[in-house]
């Protein structure tokens, strides 16, 4: 049985992403494929468990070594149990955060640094990557209108300053700059429907033989 592919999809607060993993997952069953859908952190009974613990918490509650010790120990049971086993058994997984985001909300947003989240991922995750990441880029102007139509609490990490929040986006397009072929960065300020023809555009462009004949 033919591997499945990993796909990730990251970004800021209020980018859009767990609408567009969402529409992914359709649209890759219509394309005949049997995908999954999940999250991080999450994914699993203990990773739902550390989510709440660190989503949920006064914003200066966690030292930034501590947020990406637990976002790891989360991410490695996520793996272990949902997304390495969906692989083997050819689906598609798609991911609404990965470690792109452990490395764009804590080594720069928190200025942790890059090297304890790359030693963290050697030693964690080690060879496996995505096969696709997909950015969202959002201005942090945009990001907040968007936020304040949003019902709901808001967690810790929507409530940091604006500096983080600034950090958090020159990170990810830093990923991005360093990683162009995993990479894909999608201009997010588009309505729904436009991000996900930019979406389905990418993973054409990445996958393009596997979707031969499927449609859009």
């Amino acid at each position: 049985m033919a591997r499945g592919a990993f796909i990730t999809i990251e970004g800021g607060e209020g980018a859009g992403k767990s609408t567009q993993a969402r529409r992914l997952v359709v649209w890759l069953e219509r394309q005949g494929l049997r995908a999954v859908a999940t999250r991080e952190p999450g994914g699993t009974p203990t990773g739902e468990q550390i989510r709440e613990i660190v989503m949920h918490r006064g914003p200066e509650a966690w030292h930034p070594l501590t947020e990406t010790l637990l976002f790891f120990a989360a991410r490695r049971e996520h793996l272990d149990r949902v997304i390495l086993p969906a692989l083997a058994a050819g689906r598609w997984v798609v991911c609404d955060r990965f470690a792109d985001s452990t490395m764009a909300y804590q080594g720069y947003g928190a200025e942790l640094g890059p090297e304890p989240i790359a030693a963290l991922y050697d030693l964690v995750v080690g060879a496996i990557k995505p096969d696709l990441t997909l950015i969202l880029d959002l201005p942090l102007a945009v990001a907040r209108r968007r936020l304040k139509r949003r019902a709901g609490a808001s967690d810790r990490f929507e409530r940091r300053r604006r500096a983080f929040h600034e950090r958090v986006r020159a990170g990810f397009l830093a990923i991005a700059a360093h990683e162009p072929k995993r990479c894909s960065v999608i201009d997010a300020t588009q309505p729904a429907d436009a991000v996900a023809a930019a979406i389905e555009r990418a993973m054409r462009r990445k996958f393009g033989r596997r979707f031969a004949g499927g449609r859009a």
